[in-house]
């Protein structure tokens, strides 16, 4: 992203996000709020035509994967809130909306959100023209990864290192080097026992068929041509494995035809995700 201005693709999530709202029966992901926290021009525009979500092949696939991959930490989230994890941390939150419509009691789950100190004033900007106080329960945790660690952004907003925790880290990874990710998830691994992270990312390019590689090159030079290009791919089998070594317990990688079969199974309307991403969960 670039500084001094929110992220395009925290930008463009809340955009679809949004349109999901208004676009697709029956609803993955129920965000009532997603709407109201765009920016004024964005909201107008989906309004008067939705259908500006849909100008290629590509959108309706993006879309329905962004919106699955919430789903999916959120009900994972709900697992382990049911085991007694008090703390979910939310790594490049962007306009995330689920500190305002948690299903929990106030004071049971302590929420962080984490992101570049410009996408985190954009969001308090949104939340305040639309009316929206910052819930008790939410820690807006600013980290500039340039001058601090994770671990000192978190620290610093209150967050307890001693007490397990659930991450979830979505729509991040792809736009690290492999190296700055692996780095984030061993912080995650020497987490306490029983904490868990949901993420997604890109499957190596040597890894996809001739179509995959077709669709790969085309999202990946609209993304670049935002000045947010992808940089970290994986094989899923090699990855899951440097989990397990890093110290997680459990992992579970969740390709296109998994997390279609847990979402979109039945649906008429051909909202499916691809193959180019797969949902991960690991605990520690």
């Amino acid at each position: 992203m670039r500084h001094y201005q929110p992220s395009r693709t925290a930008r463009r999530v809340a955009l679809r996000r949004a349109a999901h709202q208004i676009l697709d029966a029956p609803l993955v992901l129920d965000d009532p709020i997603a709407l109201r926290l765009l920016d004024p021009e964005d909201a107008a525009a989906l309004q008067a035509d939705p259908q500006q979500v849909e100008r290629t092949p590509l959108d309706r696939p993006l879309r329905a994967f962004l919106v699955a991959r919430s789903r999916y930490a959120e009900d994972q989230l709900a697992l382990s809130v049911e085991r007694g994890i008090r703390q979910y941390v939310i790594l490049g939150a962007g306009l995330d909306t689920f500190a305002h419509r948690s299903p929990y009691p106030q004071g049971l789950l302590r929420i962080f959100e984490v992101d570049h100190p410009s996408t985190q004033a954009w969001k308090r900007e949104r939340l305040a023209e639309a009316g929206l106080p910052l819930s008790p329960d939410l820690v807006l945790a600013p980290v500039n990864f340039e001058t601090q660690t994770l671990e000192d952004g978190l620290r610093t907003a209150g967050w307890d290192a001693l007490q397990p925790t659930f991450f979830s880290w979505l729509g991040v990874t792809i736009y690290l080097t492999e190296e700055a990710v692996l780095r984030t998830l061993r912080f995650i691994a020497s987490a306490p026992p029983g904490s868990e992270v949901v993420f997604d990312y890109g499957i190596s390019p040597s890894l996809l068929n001739s179509r995959e590689h077709w669709v790969f090159e085309a999202m990946a030079e609209r993304v670049a041509a935002a000045g947010e290009p992808w940089r970290a791919f994986f094989d899923p089998s090699i990855l899951a494995s440097t989990l397990k070594t890093m110290g997680f317990g459990e992992v579970k990688d969740l390709a296109g035809e998994e997390i279609n079969a847990l979402y979109f199974q039945g649906r008429t309307d051909g909202l499916r995700v691809g193959t180019l991403a797969h949902l991960m969960r690991a605990r520690v």
